[in-house]
């Protein structure tokens, strides 16, 4: 290599790197936590008290348990309704509901 065609290799994984670190935030900001979707073991992490992380919950749609879904949608998710005939629905936050014994 030349010592001019270094310095602009250099120079070209410099920018590609920080194209690439730019790109990232955006993309993840393409999804949110939702608490209280998922079925029994397919919460993506941390499902209350004596879980740890992915696949740790115990009970369908476990209100603090969480899924990543697609930004804008958590609320608006079609769940069936809860034992008591009350309306079943995502949040953002921790639910008190359908918690394990």
């Amino acid at each position: 290599m030349s010592n001019m065609s270094k310095p602009l290799a250099v120079a070209g994984a410099v920018a590609a790197a920080l194209s690439a670190a730019s790109v990232m935030p955006a993309a993840a900001g393409t999804k949110e936590k939702c608490y209280g979707v998922s079925m029994a073991g397919q919460n993506d992490c941390a499902a209350g008290p004596g879980t740890t992380c992915a696949g740790t919950s115990t009970v369908d749609y476990q209100g603090n348990a969480w899924t990543l879904v697609d930004a804008g949608t958590c609320t608006e998710m079609d769940l069936p309704a809860m034992a008591d005939g009350g309306k079943r629905a995502g949040s953002l936050e921790p639910l008190e509901r359908d918690l394990p014994a």
